[in-house]
């Protein structure tokens, strides 16, 4: 059985994505996953994954920007499965398009998904876990909760709250003397279907902002963050450098991306006629598997240099080769 075993882990937003490999890799580990998301098909297949990689599965049909959902959620999956150890904030959606082509019902939703429902997941799990004092709670941030970036100004600026509402709760877990652990994980591009399922207005087709790494990485990422004491882990060094940029060097990067971000967020060869409505309202994979990857895969790191010297994966079995695969891609 691997280390995890016996344990519960709820995943938001699981049913593809970031969220499906992060199920995966939970399940590989032992651990029972509750997978909260929309979709239908998505939902199905993220269960025979997790099922398939040595897990127990529950699949819970939850729209996280509903406050009673996810609440109605946490509650099945304490009753089904057991106590809550684990609960990871994954859920997200995003507009691909200026604010000048923005409504505001648009903008809305991406900060209720993407924001709210972060709040909501984590008020769910600290109701369960407080009483035990006990449990770990994974905000599946962005580099661009530091660093917004062009083009994407809800979803930059619901990360950024995210990343402010979760440093105040920890301020005030420290201050109960609470053993509940409370982390965040600041991602770089992902190669997943969110480029083709989100809502976009942009002329050519979207596309991640390189470089891009595999949903593996990320996961590998949360998986070592529910276990360990990290307030914060950034994965990729290109990651890092934007973080430290926003600090030291906040107008240069201003001009970088005025240059680079709009076109880098679009493929070149791949215009579009009118608006890609997405799946910001209803689920694009209700009736098809989407899966984890999307059409990156040529371009996509499969580990990242920077991840392995961070968590110490060198120095673990399995490591060593984790750390030579990505020295070998250098850029990680």
């Amino acid at each position: 059985m691997g280390q995890m075993s016996g344990q519960v882990v709820v995943v938001t937003g699981a049913s593809g994505g970031v969220g499906r490999a992060i199920a995966v890799a939970f399940a590989r580990r032992g651990a029972a996953v509750a997978l909260l998301a929309r979709g239908e098909a998505g939902l199905t297949g993220a269960v025979a994954d997790v099922e398939a990689a040595g897990g127990r599965a529950l699949a819970v049909a939850t729209d996280v920007a509903d406050h009673d959902a996810v609440e109605g959620a946490a509650e099945r999956v304490e009753t089904e499965l057991g106590p809550v150890d684990v609960w990871v904030n994954n859920a997200m959606t995003t507009v691909f398009s200026s604010l000048d082509d923005l409504s505001a019902e648009e903008y809305r939703r991406v900060t209720d998904v993407t924001y709210h429902g972060a709040v909501w997941g984590t008020m769910a799990a600290l109701r369960h876990m407080r009483p035990r004092n006990r449990g770990s709670i994974v905000q599946v941030g962005s580099v661009v909760a530091y660093r917004a970036i062009p083009l994407q100004s809800a979803y930059c600026g619901a990360k950024f709250a995210i990343r402010g509402f979760t440093d105040s709760l920890r301020t005030e877990l420290l201050a109960e003397g609470s053993s509940i652990r409370l982390t965040m994980v600041l991602l770089p591009a992902v190669n997943t279907p969110q480029y083709g399922w989100c809502r976009s207005k942009l002329p050519r087709r979207p596309r991640p902002l390189a470089p891009v790494f595999q949903p593996e990485v990320a996961a590998e990422a949360v998986v070592w963050s529910a276990a360990h004491d990290r307030r914060e882990l950034a994965v990729g060094a290109r990651a890092v450098l934007a973080i430290v940029g926003a600090k030291f060097a906040p107008s240069t990067l201003d001009r970088l991306l005025a240059r680079t971000g709009i076109s880098g967020q679009q493929m070149a060869a791949s215009p579009v006629r009118g608006e890609r409505p997405g799946n910001l309202y209803e689920p694009l994979d209700a009736e098809e598997d989407l899966g984890a990857h999307g059409v990156f895969d040529g371009e996509s790191y499969a580990a990242s240099t920077q991840l392995a010297l961070s968590t110490g994966f060198a120095g673990r079995p399995g490591g060593a080769r984790l750390l030579g695969a990505a020295v070998s891609r250098f850029l990680g």
